[in-house]
Formats: C-alpha cells, structure tokens, sequence
C-alpha cells in the first residue's frame, strides 16, 4: 500500500512537489491557504482540502512548504494533535535554529521530523539534476525514502535537524555573492557597450572552472596552513582587488560589492599577514559559537 501524503502549501515550489508525488501514482492531499492555487493539482487527481486538520487526518507523511518558520508554526500549531504519531517533513526555508526548534516541538508531540533544504528551483524537482538535503530523524528518511526521492536525489546529513539548513544557508551565501559578482562585472562592460549576454558568454565558463579550486581551498583551511606554496598571497590579492576596484569607478560602477572583500583583506594585512595564502580570510570571517 503507497504512503498517503498531504502537501502543506502549493506555491511555487510546494505545488511542484505534490506533482511529482502525484506523477508517480501515489494519493496525495493538498491544501493551500488560497484555495484557488490548489486546484490545478485536485484536476490532476490530488484531493484538495479546505482545511489544515481535513489535509493531515489521516496522512502518514506530511510535507510543508511555506513562506517562513511563522507560517510553519501557525499552521501545524493547531493540529499537533493530528500529527503525533506521523511524520512531519518541513521543506520550507528556515535558518538552523529555527530547524532545530521545530524539531524540540515535533519530539514534545511524538512527531517523528525530518527537516529539508532544496537545491534546486521550481523547474528542476523530480529531474535528474534535483537534490535534497534531510536532517533530523533517520528512521522517517529511511523508511519514506522512496517518496523523498521523487523530488530529487536524497542525501541524510545526520540527527542534528539543523544540519541540512545550515548546508542550505551556506551554499547559498556563496551563490549569491557568485551574482553580484556578476552583476558587477556586468555593469562594469556595459560602460563600454557591452551586453550582459555577450559577458555572461566569458565569464560562465571561467567562473565554473575556478570551482575547480574549492577543494584545494578546504584543504589548505581545514589544514590550517596558509603559507603552503602556490598559494596567492593576501597582499598580491589586495593589489588586485584594488585595481578591480580602480576599474569600476572608472566605469563610473559602485565599488560595494568588492569593498567588504578588500576590507577583509586589509585586516588580515594590518595584522601581518600579508605573505600567506587568501584563504585565510576564512579566519577573520569565523566567529567561534
């Protein structure tokens, strides 16, 4: 017998999700706090509720993806009640803590919670390059993985239930200082005429090749070892950074994206260390918790 499974918010990502499920012939409720937005599933064959406590009565895995832990916690709330027993799989985007305090709420009613990050956009769910994050209850991953996996490839990071937030948060914070690098640069050349089609054309490729050096990155930090050779030094790092910023004003762009990386590299500086290697500003990023 398949697993019955509720889909808490049908938004732009939670609906993609229930489709996929849907896809694969399993029974699916959905329900969406606009009613309307549910529909399109309930013509693909999803019961759509008209409450919360219809939606998870009954259902042995409950999905949520929502706007944010508030949304998540108003709405699951009123039906702990109606969820003890089951599991709770929380999609939607939380920082770790946050991850971690639903999951202190999901043991206190006997709730068995995994908490997910989505790598992917709406797009890619149930394709070949989607994959998500679970942290939280082992036991709920292993044995709905069949069902997890329908989204994309399922990876478990451990018990801590605030794991697969903090992978999340992370990736993304490198994703978006990646696009206003971009945008930077892109602003930069198109002083001169140039579109940012024809510059995303260079720097694609470029930008793909240098993650090529991310694990020569976490060797030498997780080493510790910032004056290994082949290493770019901090100072030589500083010299570029300048004339970059140099650059753009003279494109007349807005130095605010380069000027906390410059600043970081000046502190590293000041204190000495300007012949070892500029992954060392991992140290000045770091805040011991």
């Amino acid at each position: 017998m398949m697993t019955s499974t509720t889909f808490l918010g049908t938004g732009a990502m939670g609906g993609v999700l229930a489709a996929a499920v849907l896809d694969a012939g399993r029974p699916v409720t959905v329900w969406n706090r606009s009613q309307d937005r549910a529909q399109w599933l309930g013509e693909r064959g999803a019961t759509v509720a008209a409450t919360v406590t219809e939606a998870v009565t009954g259902a042995e895995v409950t999905v949520v993806c929502l706007f944010d832990h508030r949304s998540v916690r108003e709405v699951l709330d009123p039906v702990a009640d109606r969820l003890s027993g089951r599991t709770l799989v929380n999609l939607t985007t939380t920082t770790p803590d946050q991850a971690r305090e639903l999951a202190t709420w999901a043991a206190t009613h006997q709730i068995d919670y995994l908490d997910g990050a989505i790598m992917a956009v709406p797009a890619m769910i149930g394709g070949p390059g989607s994959a998500v994050l679970y942290s939280g209850s082992a036991t709920a991953f292993d044995t709905h993985r069949g069902l997890l996996d329908r989204s994309g490839a399922s990876s478990h990071l451990g018990a801590d239930a605030g794991l697969a937030s903090l992978y999340d948060l992370a990736i993304l914070a490198g994703m978006y200082a990646m696009f206003a690098g971009f945008s930077h640069g892109a602003a930069m050349v198109a002083a001169d005429g140039v579109s940012a089609t024809d510059f995303a054309t260079r720097a694609a490729p470029f930008l793909a090749a240098m993650t090529g050096s991310l694990a020569g990155s976490a060797a030498v930090i997780d080493a510790g070892n910032y004056a290994g050779e082949g290493q770019q030094s901090l100072e030589f790092t500083r010299v570029a950074l300048e004339t970059i910023m140099q650059a753009s004003r003279d494109q007349g762009v807005s130095t605010e994206v380069l000027r906390p990386i410059h600043d970081l590299v000046h502190r590293q500086i000041a204190a000495g260390r300007g012949t070892q290697g500029s992954d060392r500003i991992f140290e000045e990023l770091r805040r011991p918790r």
